[in-house]
């Protein structure tokens, strides 16, 4: 059988798989692009559709609106991220075609996480680029009153001012997600209920997305009042450089990992000092293609050609599918998982990344790696204690409907939110939201290694002591001839499951 190590919340344990588990990895990486600002310069210059940036560009003191989402996708986190010479060289071409350096805003659009600090913002530019600009940095917020009323074909929105009070709006970005990216970051610099409207079966498939629906219509109806331009970066996934150099997805790092002492040292180190010490694990993010056009064109290219570079092509569905989760959240500024935040993670993100089918049968089992600590106190992680109270009443969905209702009146969370100390207390039945469909589908989702079986039995999942015992359960539901997948990451394999 095979040894491999998998993570588990911050620690690295070697998991006994079945004989004909399917290890699934991000392919290796390519080659990258050489030169990120010159790509992005040629991509503005000769877009996939519409005029260019220069052509497009205001004259004469007209104001312009870049908008940019956190960089929070992929995971995990990369200190020299593609997209800070992406932005950087946007703006030098802004100057280039005659905008003014101080008729620049710079609109950091979160959506519900926590609105960015200065280590954030920091991190959007290099410090040499930082000290270029002379423009204006705006973060979102998403409860501020000053919002702007625009009417889309079915409903309204309320966008941020900058939107509407200027010449012209570029879009920076990734391809990531149908969700993240392009013109999906126009919907998060709009009011919350707009926000939680944004929703996706698949994070790869436009089709029947509705949040993909939701960004096509503000576009659309933002384009009728301004000019619009997006750029779209195709991200290869996050490389380990260090002792690490190749994993998750050589079988030779695999198998050097299994045997490092140091791995044996770390998985005995307190909690701190283990996440301390991932958080500091060297690693790189490349850029393989830059495409620049209206904001929905651009990242529908992106997203494909993406796609591409980081999927797993897999004949069938599996009837076990096992999920590792490391210790830190999706969302920015990154926190230790919290039972929500880890199953929202699991089958909310890595088990959404799929086109065509699936990758879970109708009725399979999910294992997630994660001790499921009960991690929600004051600070951060306050606004999970609402809904983790509702999950272990047993609500029903409408219960639920009203919670976040309640939730979202709450005047001290909101100031939480508005002063960068806590997301948007709607964030958590947002992240739970997520789980919704993988839930449906599975017949049961077993947490390995569980410390906290009253926290995973309050959210309807069945906590086991180890994996060993996680993959008992599910071969005995499943039968001899059951099909199990191993997800290795993070970073998570895109999957096309029954070919391209």
């Amino acid at each position: 059988m095979p040894r491999v190590p998998l993570h588990s919340g911050s620690r690295l344990p070697v998991v006994t798989l079945p004989d004909d588990a399917a290890l699934l990895a991000a392919p290796p990486p390519l080659d990258p692009i050489a030169d990120v600002s010159a790509a992005v310069v040629e991509a503005l210059r000769y877009p996939l559709a519409g005029e260019p940036l220069a052509a497009l560009a205001p004259r004469d003191g007209g104001r312009v609106t870049v908008v940019m989402q956190p960089p929070e996708q992929p995971l995990p986190t990369v200190p020299d991220d593609p997209r800070r010479h992406a932005l950087a060289a946007v703006l030098a071409e802004l100057a280039r075609a005659g905008v003014a350096r101080d008729r620049v805003t710079l609109l950091v659009a979160g959506g519900l996480a926590r609105r960015a600090g200065r280590a954030e913002l920091d991190a959007l530019l290099r410090p040499e680029q930082a000290r270029a600009f002379r423009g204006r940095v705006v973060v979102h917020d998403c409860e501020a009153e000053e919002l702007r009323p625009l009417e889309l074909e079915e409903r309204g929105v309320r966008v941020h001012p900058a939107l509407l009070e200027t010449d012209l709006v570029v879009t920076v970005g990734a391809g990531e997600t149908v969700l993240h990216g392009g013109p999906g970051a126009l919907v998060d610099a709009t009011g919350p209920g707009s926000i939680r409207a944004a929703r996706a079966a698949s994070l790869l498939e436009i089709t029947g997305a509705s949040g993909w629906q939701l960004a096509g219509a503000l576009e659309r109806a933002l384009g009728r009042a301004v000019p619009l331009i997006g750029l779209s970066l195709v991200l290869d996934r996050p490389r380990s450089t260090g002792l690490y150099r190749g994993y998750p997805w050589s079988s030779a790092s695999l198998d050097a990992v299994r045997r490092s002492p140091f791995r044996r040292l770390l998985n005995a180190a307190p909690a701190v000092v283990r996440r301390r010490v991932l958080a500091g694990a060297p690693r790189e993010l490349a850029a393989v293609a830059a495409l620049a056009g209206p904001p929905s064109v651009a990242h529908a290219e992106a997203l494909l050609r993406g796609i591409s570079v980081r999927s797993v092509v897999v004949d069938r569905q599996f009837d076990t599918l096992v999920v590792p989760l490391p210790w830190e959240a999706l969302h920015l500024p990154r926190e230790p998982l919290n039972p929500i935040t880890a199953a929202a993670l699991g089958l909310g993100h890595a088990l959404r990344l799929w086109r065509n089918r699936p990758p879970l049968a109708d009725g399979g089992t999910v294992v997630l790696l994660h001790p499921f600590s009960r991690v929600m106190g004051h600070g951060p992680q306050a606004p999970y204690r609402s809904l983790f109270g509702a999950l272990r009443d047993g609500v029903t969905a409408q219960g639920l409907g009203k919670a976040e209702a309640l939730a979202a009146r709450d005047r001290r969370a909101i100031a939480a939110y508005r002063n960068g100390s806590a997301p948007h207390p709607r964030l958590p039945f947002a992240d739970w939201e997520t789980c919704a469909g993988t839930l449906a589908r599975a017949g049961r989702v077993i947490v390995a290694g569980c410390r906290d079986a009253g926290a995973a039995r309050a959210l309807g999942l069945v906590p086991s002591h180890n994996t060993a015992a996680a993959l008992a359960m599910a071969a005995g539901v499943a039968g001899d001839d059951a099909h199990t997948g191993v997800l290795l990451g993070p970073p998570y394999p895109a999957l096309v499951v029954g070919g391209r």
